[in-house]
């Protein structure tokens, strides 16, 4: 039975493959779209994503009657796109005057044959209320997997950056006074290096296109890598997927300083910005994406480092706190019909934040990880430790790997972790999900007819 299922999976993951590269080389032709939904035989898939955060107190960052050029790295190409706009912690509504997508050339320029003035429910204005997020119109653009995309938007008053996304590693634009949004030599002002309101674009993409959301911390959001270069190891997992032939999405919902069972520290110089804890964003910033079918979960080394030092007294963590919340973590994502894959916490001996490592928070972290390798709460595992590690210092990141903090990789340890998750573990589990979603949309209907 189990080699007659195998059989089937693999045969009918086969005929979606080719079916899905027709359907995106015949592709649509380019224009402003009209309707509101996919069209048949399609659906929409989150290609970028930036998890929103409060920004760090020191840092607030604010515009006036200015426009703001973003530029985005996507995964998975399709053949409309829109975007969200999110103005989650502010507290005053956020007022959008224009917005435009197009290909980015180099820099803050654009082609403005692939430029699109973006809408939301038909105006090209929007007000955004206080904690809410708004989904624009979809546009007709051919968006090729792996581009780089403008986002550009139009702030007619005065604003305070309260949504933002930190750690871009993308260098941002601010414009002179005026509407420069669909200007193809963006008027820079100066640069910035975060997301301020953007967290999202999706694109429509035949299936069996999905989205792998990689959940986590600084080493998901890719401190450590060089700067503009979209070497995070979710950016290096996206090019093997497309150099493998598969048009999936991977999306980093990294947060700087982010924990799995606490929220920023309280009373630190951080204020809130390191976001709610990983456990209360995991609904919103992973499994709520659009065509997400596996999560790859990469959380936990803050809540060891920031034990006895960063963090209020009240917030200790043992083995014990990080395995239930691990657990609890797999049991959200099996609700939605995800699959999730666990990752081992990563050696941090001597990392330049003062009180982040000690001989006790190591055996911790040991502990840890021989539950996540063997205790089987998750569907796979990926051992960030084995592969990043010295061998002939465990507790240390390999020389070669090391970003120079002794805490985060650089660009090869990033590119080491992406090449050693085998592919089809994400294609099993995706294909798990898509039949555990199809059977409870018929357990629904079943329902409704009785």
């Amino acid at each position: 039975m189990k080699q007659a299922e195998e059989h089937f999976y693999h045969r009918t993951l086969r005929a979606l493959k080719r079916l899905a590269l027709v359907l995106l080389a015949v592709g649509l032709p380019m224009g402003v779209a009209s309707a509101d939904a996919a069209r048949p035989g399609t659906d929409w898939v989150s290609t970028w994503i930036a998890a929103p955060q409060p920004p760090l107190p020191s840092a607030l960052d604010h515009y006036r009657a200015q426009s703001l050029r973003l530029i985005v790295h996507v995964s998975a190409g399709g053949s409309q796109v829109r975007i969200r706009l999110s103005n989650l912690y502010g507290n005053v509504p956020l007022t959008i005057g224009a917005a435009h997508i197009a290909g980015r050339t180099s820099g803050a320029d654009i082609d403005p044959a692939l430029d699109r003035a973006l809408t939301f429910g038909g105006r090209t204005s929007i007000v955004v209320p206080a904690h809410a997020m708004v989904l624009s119109d979809p546009a007709r653009l051919a968006v090729p997997a792996l581009a780089d995309l403008s986002v550009s938007l139009y702030l007619p008053k005065s604003v305070a950056a309260t949504t933002v996304h930190i750690l871009a590693q993308q260098t941002g634009y601010v414009s002179q006074p005026g509407d420069a949004t669909a200007a193809a030599h963006f008027p820079v002002a100066r640069r910035i290096d975060m997301w301020p309101f953007l967290t999202g674009v999706d694109v429509v993409a035949a299936p069996p296109t999905f989205a792998v959301v990689a959940f986590g911390d600084s080493t998901v959001d890719g401190d450590g890598s060089t700067t503009d270069t979209n070497r995070r190891w979710p950016d290096a997992l996206a090019v093997r997927l497309q150099q493998a032939g598969q048009n999936v999405a991977v999306l980093n919902a990294g947060l700087i300083g982010n924990r799995l069972l606490h929220g920023s520290p309280g009373g630190s110089t951080f204020g809130a910005a390191l976001g709610e804890a990983g456990l209360a964003r995991f609904s919103r910033d992973a499994l709520d994406q659009a065509g997400a079918k596996v999560v790859i979960v990469r959380i936990g080394s803050n809540d060891l480092g920031f034990l006895h030092g960063l963090a209020p007294p009240g917030e200790s963590v043992d083995a014990n706190d990080l395995i239930v919340g691990y657990r609890r973590l797999a049991t959200l994502a099996h609700q939605h019909g995800l699959g999730i894959i666990g990752t081992t916490i990563p050696p941090f001996e001597n990392a330049t934040i003062p009180g982040y490592s000690t001989p006790a928070k190591d055996v911790i972290r040991q502990q840890v990880n021989a539950w996540i390798r063997h205790g089987g709460g998750f569907d796979a595992v990926l051992d960030f430790d084995q592969i990043l590690r010295d061998p002939s210092h465990p507790a240390r990141l390999l020389p070669a790997y090391d970003s120079g903090d002794h805490l985060h990789p650089n660009d090869a340890g990033y590119r080491a972790v992406a090449s050693a998750l085998p592919l089809e573990t994400l294609d099993k589990l995706a294909f798990r999900s898509a039949r555990a979603k199809s059977a409870s949309a018929a357990d629904a209907m079943s329902a409704q007819r009785k």
